[in-house]
């Protein structure tokens, strides 16, 4: 897997966390379990939890289960988050992140994949966040080449249906000729056309 440059894209959903308005909190997201709340409770916690895996953390979180509660958002989140973000990109643009192996969310893997999921979770929950929201986003395509490669060989496989867990819809179908964002989204279980 190639290193990517998080700062981009950790950058443009910082930007969309900040232009959330009070009154979308309640919205509905293409994530089906998470209101635009929820869901930037679960960007905050993805800051701490990929951010323990590019530094190859063995605490908490290396095992924290994805937060998703917007009751639990701290009071400043529209500046909390967005800074934590920028950590998260800086803990990654450490060429060691990259290597060996690390965890998150209790399953061990080799750090270049992890670093491309990373690449993931900003882009997609904040494609997510602009849909729920109605914020604006357009995507880095610096990761979505990995991204697509990446998420096609685990939930294509032969136990792709296993690791879907709950976080993951069914695949949506999506055309080979549309862009690969919008590939990836399909097997990520999304529907690129999906509306509040």
């Amino acid at each position: 897997m190639p290193v990517i440059d998080l700062k981009p894209a950790a950058s443009r959903l910082a930007d969309a966390v900040a232009a959330v308005p009070d009154d979308a909190l309640d919205n509905p997201t293409p994530c089906s379990e998470y209101t635009v709340g929820d869901l930037l409770d679960h960007i905050h916690g993805i800051t701490y939890a990929f951010g323990g895996a590019a530094e190859k953390a063995t605490g908490e979180t290396s095992t924290m289960g994805p937060s998703g509660t917007a009751a639990n958002l701290p009071k400043d989140w529209r500046t909390a988050i967005p800074q934590k973000l920028n950590e998260l990109a800086a803990k990654w643009d450490n060429p060691e992140a990259w290597t060996g192996e690390t965890s998150v969310g209790g399953q061990g893997m080799p750090a270049d994949a992890i670093g491309v999921i990373t690449f993931g979770e900003l882009t997609v929950h904040a494609w997510d966040l602009s849909q729920g929201a109605g914020v604006p986003f357009e995507a880095d395509p610096a990761g979505l080449e990995p991204l697509l490669e990446l998420t096609s060989g685990f939930f294509n496989g032969p136990n792709g249906d296993a690791m879907r867990g709950t976080a993951f819809g069914p695949a949506v179908a999506v055309p080979d000729d549309a862009p690969v964002f919008e590939r990836a989204l399909g097997v990520l279980g999304r529907d690129p056309r999906w509306k509040a």
